[in-house]
C-alpha cells in the first residue's frame, strides 16, 4: 500500500489539489510609497478561487496590497494543504506545517468584476448543491466536521454576501515550489501545472479530513489501516490529506528505546493507496468505509491485539 509512481500524485498535481481545496493563502506585496518600490515586504491573508488553474483573489478595498501592486504588479501568494480542528492542533504539539504551495508572479487587477463575481456565486452553488445530494455515506464521513472552518463554499459567501467591497486580481505564477510538511522543496514546471488538473474531490477536502479527524471512530479506522495493511501498530492517527489516489495518514509509532530502556512515541506518515481512483466525494466516502470493514475483518482475525 506505500507509495510508488502508480499511486500517488505529482508533484504539480499535488500543488494543484492544494490550491482548489483551500479558499484562503497569503499573499505578499512589495511596501511602496510616490517615490518607488522598497525593498519591505507587506502580507496578509486574503481569500480566492482558482478559475482555468490560476488563483484569482479577493483584496479588501482598504488593504495595503491594493497601493502596492500600482507601484510593483509583483508579488508572491503561498497556500497550505487546508487543515483545521484536530488537525491544526496536532500540528501545532509537534511542531509541523502542512503541504504547502508557494507562487511568485504577477498581481493584475481583473478588470471584469462581474464575471469573476458570477463565477465565484457558481462555485459557492455547485458545491453547496453537491453536498446536499450527498448520500448517506458522504454524510456519515462529514458529519463529525466543524462546517464554519472547514467549508469553502461557506467561508467565501461572505464575499458575496458581506457589506465589505473587494478588488479582485489575477495572479499570473512566474514559479511555483512544492513545499512538503517535512520541509522538503520541490520546483514545479508551470507547463506541467498547466496541464494538470485537480481532483474533483479536492473542493471538499478539508471537511472530509476533519469530519474523519473530529471522530474517534474513524481515527480508530486509520489506526486499524496501519496495522491491517502496513503491519504498523499505531497509539493514535490522523488524516492528513486525501487525493483521487489515495491518503496520507500520520500515526503514532514508538520511537527508538533510549538508554534507560524507555522510547518515546513519534508521528510518522504512511500512505495509502485506494483500490479504484475517487473521481468525486461519493467514491472516496465509499472506499474509505470499505477499507473500514475490510480492516476490520482482517484485525479480528489476528490475535494478541494490544
Amino acid at each position: 500500500m506505500k507509495g510508488n509512481k502508480a499511486t500517488v500524485l505529482s508533484f504539480a498535481e499535488k500543488c494543484k489539489n492544494i490550491l482548489a481545496s483551500n479558499w484562503q493563502g497569503h499573499l505578499n506585496t512589495i511596501k511602496a510609497d510616490a517615490k518607488g518600490s522598497k525593498e519591505d515586504i507587506y502580507t496578509s491573508k486574503v481569500k480566492y478561487i482558482l478559475k482555468r488553474g490560476k488563483p484569482y483573489i479577493w483584496v479588501p478595498e482598504k488593504d495595503l496590497h491594493n497601493v502596492n501592486t500600482i507601484i510593483d504588479e509583483r508579488g508572491s501568494f503561498s497556500v497550505s494543504n487546508p487543515f483545521a480542528g484536530a488537525l491544526a492542533a496536532l500540528f501545532r504539539s509537534i511542531q509541523r506545517l502542512p503541504a504547502r504551495v508557494a507562487l511568485t508572479g504577477d498581481i493584475v487587477p481583473h478588470r471584469d468584476e462581474k464575471s469573476a463575481a458570477e463565477y465565484l456565486k457558481e462555485v459557492i452553488l455547485a458545491e453547496q448543491k453537491a453536498i446536499s445530494g450527498s448520500s448517506y455515506t458522504v454524510t456519515g464521513v462529514l458529519s463529525s466536521s466543524d462546517v464554519f472552518s472547514t467549508s469553502r463554499s461557506e467561508n467565501l459567501k461572505e464575499l458575496v454576501e458581506g457589506d465589505e467591497t473587494y478588488m479582485i486580481y489575477k495572479f499570473n505564477p512566474r514559479s511555483c515550489i512544492f513545499i512538503e510538511g517535512n520541509g522538503g522543496t520541490h520546483e514545479v514546471d508551470l507547463e506541467d501545472m498547466d496541464a494538470s488538473k485537480a481532483d474533483r474531490l479536492a473542493p471538499f477536502s478539508a471537511k472530509l479530513i476533519d469530519g474523519i479527524n473530529q471522530s474517534e471512530a474513524r481515527r480508530r479506522g486509520l489506526m486499524l489501516f496501519c496495522l491491517s495493511y502496513l503491519k504498523a501498530n499505531v497509539k493514535d492517527a490522523y488524516m492528513v490529506s486525501i487525493d483521487r489516489k489515495g491518503f496520507d495518514v500520520l500515526g503514532k509509532v514508538p520511537g527508538p528505546v533510549l538508554k534507560d530502556g524507555f522510547g518515546q512515541y513519534q508521528w510518522k506518515e504512511f500512505r495509502f493507496s485506494l483500490k479504484e481512483e475517487a473521481r468525486d466525494v461519493e467514491k472516496f466516502c465509499r472506499q474509505l468505509v470499505e477499507m473500514e470493514e475490510e480492516a476490520v475483518k482482517n484485525v479480528s482475525s489476528f490475535s494478541g491485539l494490544g
